[in-house]
């Protein structure tokens, strides 16, 4: 019977619907938003409400908008946005008090910055490259800004000394006796001048370059001293949070616990504290006659801070590495400086690219912190720009455009962050 039954015709099936197929954009969508019920109905709702605020932005903004006015009474005719503030008050907004005649100096010198920026970006430019853009964009910067400058020739001196003695460490394996001439020769000059220096031989130069009117800092304002902030604040403490995380891991306990002691008084406080005190009780332990700029201070409360919070991060990134990756560069007969530049560093910092670039990104919006201690930056003239009896009432549009400025610039080294990640981590990817 069981094989009779076995050998008869099979019975038929019940037609089935063909599988549904996730392939494509109509299967991503029934994948991720239509699932099931609930997630039907959030997205229908999330869908018509950004519907509804995406076409009151546009009324507001653009289509009943004011963009010519002449004063704020003008706009209040209009139920939309007043961006006639915006065109009557930019100038105040990106340039703060600098003269009005010579708006052009910080336009450039916003423009330099951010060239050299660009340029820093491409990996091409990771040379000696780098070593000319920096200071040429960083002289050309500060001479449109104050529009005079005078360089000791005491510092012309330091710089050879210190690019003689890093060129000879890094380079007296590979560089022949030529090359470790020219480096032992730079070293030679820069230190005799300044022990002639400071022994008082030789008098204190400065060479002068003065092609425009000068313009102290405290007329600066607006979106170049915010760069200026963040831009030589965040270049100055990427070396120095290095040399901070190495020393926190060091062998001698003198040095370890200088560093240690530094990162996490620093990391203590917050960074009002800081201005504060630069602003404010830095000047009563100076001597008698002795003062700093105002500005200058803020830089260099900037350069601790964010050197600090650097340094912990590029110290994750060294504990990260294999022992093996150490033993491997003292098997190769490098010397401690050699190992740190060419093989540790470069894989330390590979690891803490998002970590190192979500710090860059609140320090420059951290800039914003210096109006504590009197100085003006993009967000700040912005805001003064609301002071104007003519225009009050409008705060909405001035805030919304500075977060715009501020979104470019944060989205822009986002963006970078993960191009860079995925460029230098192609070699790990299997």
């Amino acid at each position: 019977m069981s094989q009779a039954t076995e050998a008869g015709p099979a019975t038929a099936r019940p037609a089935r619907l063909p599988p549904t197929t996730d392939d494509g954009f109509v299967g991503w969508l029934r994948k991720n938003l239509f699932s099931s019920i609930g997630n039907s109905i959030t997205t229908i709702v999330v869908v018509a409400f950004l519907v509804w605020l995406i076409t009151w932005f546009v009324d507001w903004a653009l289509l009943h908008a004011t963009f010519r006015a002449e004063t704020g009474k003008d706009c209040a005719k209009s139920s939309g946005a007043c961006w006639a503030l915006i065109g009557e008050k930019f100038r105040y907004i990106f340039f703060g008090s600098f003269p009005y005649e010579q708006h052009w100096r910080p336009l450039f010198a916003i423009i330099t910055m951010i060239a050299m920026l660009l340029l820093s970006s491409d990996r091409r430019m990771w040379n000696w490259r780098l070593a000319v853009i920096w200071p040429v964009g960083s002289f050309i910067t500060f001479l449109l800004m104050f529009g005079q400058i005078h360089i000791p020739v005491t510092l012309i001196f330091l710089v050879a000394l210190i690019a003689g003695l890093g060129g000879f460490l890094l380079r007296r394996d590979v560089a022949d006796q030529g090359e470790r001439v020219a480096y032992m020769a730079l070293m030679a000059i820069g230190a005799v001048y300044l022990v002639l220096r400071i022994l008082g031989v030789l008098p204190g130069l400065a060479i002068p370059i003065a092609p425009f009117s000068y313009v102290e800092t405290g007329l600066w304002g607006g979106l170049a001293v915010t760069m200026i902030l963040a831009t030589y604040g965040l270049a100055f403490a990427f070396p120095y949070g290095i040399l901070l995380a190495l020393g926190r891991r060091s062998n001698l306990p003198l040095i370890r616990g200088l560093c240690v002691g530094f990162i996490e008084l620093i990391r203590g406080v917050p960074l009002i504290s800081l201005l504060i005190m630069a602003s404010l009780m830095l000047p009563l332990f100076l001597p008698s006659g002795m003062n700093f700029d105002k500005f200058l201070r803020a830089q260099v409360a900037v350069i601790l801070f964010a050197g600090a919070y650097i340094a912990e991060i590029v110290r994750g990134g060294l504990q990260s590495l294999p022992k093996g990756q150490f033993e491997a560069a003292d098997a190769m007969g490098l010397n401690y400086v050699q190992k740190t530049v060419f093989i540790v560093l470069p894989q330390a910092l590979r690891v803490v690219i998002p970590p190192l670039i979500n710090t860059f990104i609140g320090f420059f919006k951290d800039t914003s912190l210096v109006l504590i201690i009197g100085i003006f930056d993009f967000l700040s003239t912005s805001n003064q720009a609301l002071v104007d009896p003519l225009w009050t009432g409008y705060p909405g549009e001035v805030y919304l455009f500075a977060a715009a400025v501020y979104f470019f610039f944060c989205f822009s080294m986002s963006r970078y962050s993960k191009y860079l990640e995925r460029e230098l981590n192609k070699g790990t990817q299997r």
